[in-house]
């Protein structure tokens, strides 16, 4: 008999082909209630894990916490239980005019440092096509605007994405960072996408991130917080809808 893993205390049996990585275990709790016949798989540290059926489709959906070294676990763990289609679900920092556009990267730059402890630097942490154009016709499906650009990915939230009184202490130039980022054209920054996208092909499986950009440079403009809760629920609609349609065309092909 197969033993639970360490962390996300989960066995093959628990876990859908499909798994949804969303990194607030508030938000997960959210989610589930759009699945059917929910199993709590295990509530331990920041992992919240849960099994459900949409629409017939049966799907993982657990919780990371913050940042690359726990999404990183999360994958692995998952990868261990037989995952083979990985969704990151969140949020993204907008670093363009996009408030409120679900950002699909094609790829990310990884400033984080997780990704490079499994390859080197210059290996692309790249989405798989196929899952970023079926997102793509989900977002347009509940009616909203889908742009697919390239995310960044770090590590510091205070020293790369939203000064402090500590940043500003010690000089450090947050705003810089913003400006440098968007003479390369890119989008936004998380602190997952690059791990996620970087792991999902080390491991040979289809792996996107679909996120809702809810703030845009050092929070300077930010969605209302009725909107946003709102706009959150979509966003899982979306994501769930995204899989549905990619189960439904893997049917297909078989």
């Amino acid at each position: 008999m197969s033993k639970p893993t360490l962390y996300l205390q989960s066995k093959p049996e628990d876990i859908a082909k499909y798994v949804i990585f969303s990194g607030d275990p508030r938000r997960v709790e959210k989610i589930i209630t759009q699945l059917e016949n929910v199993t709590e798989v295990s509530v331990n540290r920041e992992y919240h894990t849960y099994t459900g059926f949409y629409q017939g489709v049966r799907i993982t959906v657990t919780s990371t916490g913050i940042g690359g070294p726990s999404a990183a676990i999360a994958m692995e763990e998952m990868y261990e239980c037989g995952m083979e289609v990985a969704v990151r679900l969140g949020t993204v920092m907008g670093l363009k005019d996009n408030l409120g556009h679900f950002i699909i990267p094609s790829a990310a730059m990884r400033w984080e440092s997780t990704s490079k402890e499994y390859v080197d630097a210059s290996f692309p942490a790249v989405a798989n096509h196929e899952l970023v154009e079926i997102m793509n016709e989900s977002v347009a499906h509940n009616n909203r605007v889908s742009e697919n650009g390239i995310v960044c990915s770090t590590d510091g939230y205070y020293t790369q994405m939203k000064e402090s009184r500590l940043s500003k202490k010690m000089g450090t130039d947050v705003l810089g960072t913003f400006s440098g980022l968007q003479k390369y054209n890119i989008a936004g920054m998380d602190m997952e996408s690059g791990v996620v996208l970087t792991l999902g092909n080390l491991m040979d499986i289809k792996a996107c991130t679909v996120t809702l950009a809810t703030v845009l440079d050092n929070l300077k403009e930010e969605i209302p917080h009725e909107e946003r809760i709102e706009e959150e629920r979509i966003l899982a609609k979306i994501v769930l809808d995204g899989l549905v349609a990619y189960d439904k065309k893997e049917k297909q092909n078989d």
